[in-house]
């Protein structure tokens, strides 16, 4: 009887670690946002807004939401344009910067219950 209990319990601690070990690799996965972004842009045209989203290594494409937050340094008003989505984890937004000076664009991205807002600097010239 012993034996019965015995092996009960070790095969009980197996499927317990097992389903631990499962959890963990799934709490490895995070949303990863990368701007696709160029550092220096003209004035007056209407430019690309870009940000490759990805959860662990799967694109991702259905996106809760994806907003470019832009606005100029020095001034409070802000802009939020809408980007859609372009394929294999892509998304965009077009934008143009009417006036020269330095820019911050944030990606503002909801996805697999999860947000993620990178930021970059943009001299327009």
């Amino acid at each position: 009887m012993k034996k019965w209990l015995l092996l009960l319990f070790v095969f009980a601690l197996l499927v317990v670690a097992g389903c631990a070990n499962k959890a963990e690799e799934e709490e490895l996965a995070y949303l990863d946002v990368k701007m696709a972004v160029e550092e220096k842009l003209p004035a007056n045209e209407e430019v690309e807004l870009a940000c490759f989203v990805t959860y662990g290594d799967e694109k991702v494409t259905d996106a809760s939401e994806v907003k470019f937050e832009v606005w100029k340094h020095g001034d409070d008003n802000r802009e939020k344009i809408e980007g859609k989505h372009a394929g294999d984890g892509k998304y965009v937004a077009r934008y143009t910067f009417e006036t020269k000076g330095t820019y911050t664009v944030v990606a503002h991205v909801t996805a697999k219950n999860m947000h993620n807002m990178p930021k970059v600097d943009i001299v327009v010239e």
